[in-house]
């Protein structure tokens, strides 16, 4: 018996804008928005890799040009995620 292929992820996200402050993401009809503060990897990076997100499982986002991977849960609940990049 073969196992058949996983259909297209219908999953979405995407980047909708990047300011001097953060950037907001869209995730399946859900705004995020990511400050510099916390989130430093995208302060100085090229736009064109801010822009190339990827939504992994549902709840994972990555961004393969900055080797940068976030769970939701890191966005909405900072608490629990004590480790601060410096």
């Amino acid at each position: 018996m073969k196992s058949k292929k996983h259909g297209e992820n219908i999953s979405k996200a995407e980047v909708l804008t990047v300011t001097s402050h953060g950037l907001w993401v869209l995730v399946n009809d859900a705004e995020y928005f990511l400050s510099h503060t916390q989130f430093p990897w995208f302060q100085k990076a090229r736009l064109s890799d801010v822009f190339h997100l990827k939504l992994l499982q549902g709840d994972h986002l990555y961004w393969p040009l900055l080797d940068v991977d976030l769970e939701l849960d890191a966005i909405t609940a900072p608490e629990r995620y004590p480790l601060v990049y410096k």
